[in-house]
């Protein structure tokens, strides 16, 4: 039961963390409501689009210390308050913390469990687990964004490289089997998410990024 003890605490404990729903809040704290605004998304991009940029970027930073903080802070103080040891939990803990985060974020029970798509969230995630995972994922995001200027194409385009490079023979030393599992059904998770803009993209209506000014 001790060994159970850190799982138990900590799934809930990150579910919880990643479904405050920070893109939300914010367009509320400016009389708001981001899910009646532009595509209805509680994510950074739709803050950055209907509310303001800096806002926008608060968000994106939040919603990314979420799962920071999912494979970083919530393991830890579960160890802590289970009286377990690092060994105990391993790696295995981290992820799946990590992981309830993501879900906790994409279906927070906040508002009814509809949420975001977890792209901030995820590179938090990563980069707590694996710095140089997230610097491949986020080249890949930035030479897409970059080239078509569109966020969701970049952001599919970096959860399939996210998706390919877990399987690095030294991430499989490092982390095991554990690691590269649960990143990929992330990976196709974020890729689910973004099918209304797969829909789009392929009919040609897809919104571009602009640096103009928000309405």
């Amino acid at each position: 039961m001790t060994h159970l003890l850190p799982w138990l605490i900590g799934g809930p404990a990150s579910y919880l963390l990643g479904s405050v729903p920070f893109g939300f809040l914010i367009a509320a704290a400016c009389g708001k409501d981001i899910r009646k605004l532009g595509s209805g998304n509680i994510g950074a991009t739709n803050v950055f689009r209907s509310v303001s940029k800096p806002l926008g970027i608060l968000t994106f930073a939040l919603d990314f210390m979420k799962g920071f903080c999912g494979v970083r802070l919530i393991p830890a103080l579960a160890a802590f308050c289970s009286g377990a040891s690092p060994s105990d939990t391993g790696m295995g803990l981290a992820v799946f913390c990590g992981a309830m985060t993501v879900i906790g974020h994409n279906w927070t029970c906040f508002l009814g469990f509809k949420g975001g798509k977890g792209i901030a969230t995820s590179a938090g995630l990563l980069l707590g687990l694996s710095p140089d995972g997230v610097g491949i994922a986020f080249v890949a995001w930035l030479v897409l964004f970059l080239t078509t200027r569109y966020v969701s194409a970049a952001s599919i385009g970096a959860a399939v490289t996210l998706a390919v490079v877990v399987w690095w023979p030294l991430n499989l030393r490092t982390h095991g089997l554990w690691f590269p599992v649960v990143l990929t059904c992330l990976a196709c998770l974020a890729i689910w998410k973004h099918r209304a803009n797969i829909a789009r993209l392929r009919a040609g209506t897809e919104s571009r990024f602009s640096f103009g000014k928000s309405h």
